[in-house]
């Protein structure tokens, strides 16, 4: 296949953060705990303070940006920042923040793309059960439509949630998540998919209904789902089911505002394998229908593909958190049992290095969905031991990654795809959710004893790339 090496006329060459991941500060300046907070703390693994200390070096980092030809930036609020208790008063020192953290973006002409969640749900909201509790719906919708009126001349670019799927599957199918140790249910982590989706849905109404300028989406953490056996039907079957639990019960919702009939039977299967049914209502469907008419884009992280066998046996689920390779285990008894495939690359932590699963979804969604509108790359990057040696980074193996995606990214815009950016997860090296900080995907090495930012070789790789608009 033919690939054009240029990219279009206002293409955004991103980096992604996310505040919890990058701020610091998680208890100061007004700010309420959030579920992470007492759950890192029992388990004594690590504290995401001070992180990349974000909250003071915001603009040295966006300088780094302006410097290096990133034009857009992700980050997101920290709800309970605004709300220290999900709901109710506001804390004005948050607000302020984020004034500032805007106008900064400004000064340094990087275009601010704000994420409203990015995993962090405010502790007293999540000790209520979060959003399988329905009234964590309502108190989403009143932090959105405050965040909306206050930086309305500020912000253009919104996305409600940052990787729903995540959110679920780490916190009721793999137990990694807060509350800790919840694994196998199903039924759980469809219907936490689907109220968050709800709630994402009275987000983008609302938007609408105030009159906003400027766009508003999703970001979904998407991967291709392949049989490992492309010839058995049980593989088949394997990838379908897993394929529904995290690509299409999420893009039916975004795009349909509703669930198809194949969808819908084989999400109350999955369901029922865990002892349990949904509870999708005639007046959700409403509220999502109408949020499908008014979705102006769709934010993908995209970092790898799956290939499945059908699997019958006892869940075995084990995560690697420690990048020793080799050692993820996920076998669920009905769904399927994630392998590798022979001849395909992995990183330290057992993550497939499969850019045709990028371009497979992309042009998915153009086809299954063809309603949607834009489409941006909004995290893609590797997680990699990254060693300072003689004050340089050299990690040509995350230029050889980052290549290799932007190359499919162009191939799905010559097959129709509108794809308008791609952001780097991550911007800097910061705190990972389950690795702590051994894990780094960032363009700017960060010395965490000493906040020192040094730019890695990728970064003046990419900054070329931006610069000149061309693939090498």
């Amino acid at each position: 296949m033919s690939c054009a090496r240029k990219f279009p006329d206002g293409f955004v060459f991103g980096g992604a953060t996310a505040a919890y991941q990058c701020e610091g500060e998680t208890h100061g300046h007004g700010k309420g705990e959030v579920s992470w907070d007492p759950f890192l703390a029992q388990r004594g693994l690590f504290s995401a303070d001070p992180a990349s200390d974000f909250y003071h070096r915001y603009d040295q980092d966006l300088a780094l940006c302006e410097r290096f030809g990133i034009n857009g930036i992700r980050v997101s609020i920290a709800w309970s920042r605004i709300f220290p208790q999900g709901v109710g008063a506001v804390n004005a020192e948050g607000v302020a923040f984020y004034h500032q953290l805007f106008e900064a973006c400004r000064a340094h002409g990087v275009e601010p793309y704000v994420t409203l969640h990015h995993f962090d749900t405010p502790l007293a909201l999540f000790e209520q059960g979060g959003f399988l509790n329905r009234a964590t719906t309502d108190a989403f919708e009143a932090y959105a439509r405050f965040c909306f009126a206050e930086f309305a001349d500020e912000v253009r670019n919104w996305f409600t949630f940052n990787e729903i799927w995540a959110v679920s599957s780490n916190t009721f199918i793999e137990g990694n998540f807060p509350p800790g140790g919840i694994t196998a249910r199903l039924d759980q982590a469809l219907q936490l998919n689907h109220n968050m989706m709800l709630a994402h849905a009275r987000a983008v109404c609302a938007f609408h209904e105030m009159g906003h300028h400027g766009k508003i989406g999703v970001v979904h953490t998407l991967e291709g789902k392949y049989p490992y056996d492309e010839l058995d039907p049980a593989d088949i079957e394997a990838a379908r089911r897993e394929d529904v639990l995290q690509n299409q019960f999420l893009l039916d919702a975004t795009f349909r505002g509703d669930y198809a009939p194949d969808t819908l039977a084989y999400a109350q299967a999955l369901a029922a394998l865990s002892g349990g049914q949904l509870d999708i209502r005639d007046e959700d469907l409403v509220c999502m229908r109408e949020a499908a008419r008014h979705n102006d884009c769709l934010g993908i992280n995209y970092y790898q593909s799956r290939f499945l066998r059908a699997y019958v046996g006892p869940n075995l689920l084990h995560h690697n958190a420690t990048g020793d390779k080799g050692t993820e285990r996920y076998a669920l008894s009905g769904v399927g049992e994630r392998v590798n495939k022979e001849g395909i690359l992995r990183t330290d932590w057992d993550w497939l290095i499969y850019p045709e699963g990028m371009y497979d979804l992309l042009v998915r969604i153009r086809l299954q969905y063809p309603n949607y509108r834009e489409i941006l790359i909004t995290e893609n990057g590797m997680g990699a031991k990254d060693e300072l040696v003689d004050g340089i980074v050299s990690d040509s193996a995350r230029i050889d990654y980052v290549r290799a995606h932007l190359a499919w990214l162009l191939r799905a815009r010559e097959a129709g795809v509108n794809v308008t950016g791609y952001f780097l997860w991550s911007l800097m090296d910061m705190f990972s959710w389950t690795n702590g900080y051994n894990k780094r995907y960032g363009f700017f090495y960060v010395d965490f004893a000493t906040q020192r930012r040094v730019p890695k070789a990728s970064a003046y790789w990419f900054a070329q790339v931006a610069r000149t608009g061309e693939l090498p």
